[in-house]
């Protein structure tokens, strides 16, 4: 499977571990990961290529003719990386997975937010990395969809997360047009 291919641990994706977490969360449910993370550095064929996968940018961004429309190869950016160079074709990756690499590294939000209100991704937008309970809320707020959650953290405690707060005072990603979703400041 993958043999050309050295993975990595999904939840530090530069990291030289290559378990793979279970703790993702999605459509508010805790389920089984079955995407794969490649390393940086790892050399790629899209021959060996089998399962779910998730490639660096730079990796998909080589093979993007041949992995448009795929339905079972996504792609990661890490926090250096914008999602700029996929706003044309964002539209046929699966899955866009942003990585977290450390809790104060903040750009990742505004890469969601992008992907969702600029770019009109309607697919999976994958919070992964050094992702907590305590952020799930505003991740979701800024158009995250599914979220890997650290193998040392309760997931349990990050799916009830995603509800943290009952209103919210800004607009978001993450709106329905539902009445309840409405911004504090517009119920007046």
């Amino acid at each position: 499977m993958l043999a050309s291919i050295r993975l990595r641990n999904m939840s530090m994706p530069n990291s030289s571990e290559a378990s793979q977490p279970s703790n993702l969360i999605q459509d508010n449910q805790i389920i089984d990961n079955p995407w794969q993370i490649v390393a940086k550095d790892a050399e790629f064929s899209i021959a060996d290529a089998s399962g779910y996968i998730l490639l660096p940018l730079a990796i998909w961004l080589q093979h993007a003719e041949q992995l448009q429309n795929s339905k079972t190869i996504g792609v990661w950016l890490d926090s250096d990386e914008s999602p700029e160079p996929l706003e044309a074709m964002c539209q046929s990756i699966p899955v866009i997975a942003i990585n977290f690499p450390v809790f104060a590294d903040g750009r990742g939000y505004s890469y969601a937010r992008t992907l969702r209100d600029y770019y009109h991704y309607a697919g999976d937008v994958r919070a992964i990395g050094d992702v907590l309970h305590d952020q799930m809320y505003f991740y979701k707020r800024c158009g995250f969809s599914s979220y890997l959650i650290r193998e040392d953290a309760n997931a349990e405690k990050a799916l009830a997360g995603l509800n943290d707060f009952s209103a919210n005072y800004q607009v978001g990603s993450d709106q329905s047009n539902s009445k309840q979703d409405i911004p504090v400041f517009h119920k007046r």
